[in-house]
């Protein structure tokens, strides 16, 4: 599970340098969806343990680096991003704790989909961009539902 994480991570950042701000849209649905959801499975596994869900997303950056150095500015926004994310998403989490896996996971989902789409691509790509937000958001929110119903089911980790 550790590095199905950090590898999703380390992949949608370098598919985003490679190929640009739009393709974001595309792993937010697929990779950041299934981040978002396996943070929960390791916040479950760590007792919440935030230093240990911040130390992938640290090492996911620095892979990102060493493998691409032009992929810089991706890392740094996607180790921002990700962070201010797990933090609000940990929050969220904890207090649906009497609430069934799957509740508890969609709606940290949403709140850290929130932050993470707004946070994202305003540091990566330098400025505000209302419609990749949007459309990060709703792919997040989406995809972290798939990965939900596919974890839950054990179809995947």
């Amino acid at each position: 599970m550790i590095y199905l994480y950090i590898g999703a991570l380390v992949a949608a950042n370098l598919l985003v340098s490679f190929i640009g701000p739009w393709f974001s849209v595309v792993n937010s649905f697929f990779l950041i969806g299934l981040d978002l959801t396996l943070r929960d499975k390791l916040h479950d596994k760590w007792d919440g343990d935030p230093r240990k869900i911040g130390s992938l997303i640290v090492i996911a950056g620095v892979i990102s680096y060493l493998l691409n150095p032009a992929s810089g500015q991706i890392a740094i926004a996607s180790v921002v991003a990700f962070c201010l994310s797990m933090a609000v998403d940990s929050f969220v989490y904890q207090k649906l704790a009497n609430k069934p896996w799957e509740t508890r996971t969609t709606g940290s989902n949403v709140a850290g989909a929130a932050v993470d789409s707004v946070a994202f691509p305003t540091i990566a790509f330098g400025g505000l961009m209302p419609e990749i937000v949007a459309m990060q958001f709703v792919a997040k929110v989406m995809g972290g539902f798939l990965w939900t119903k596919l974890i839950k089911r054990g179809a995947a980790v």
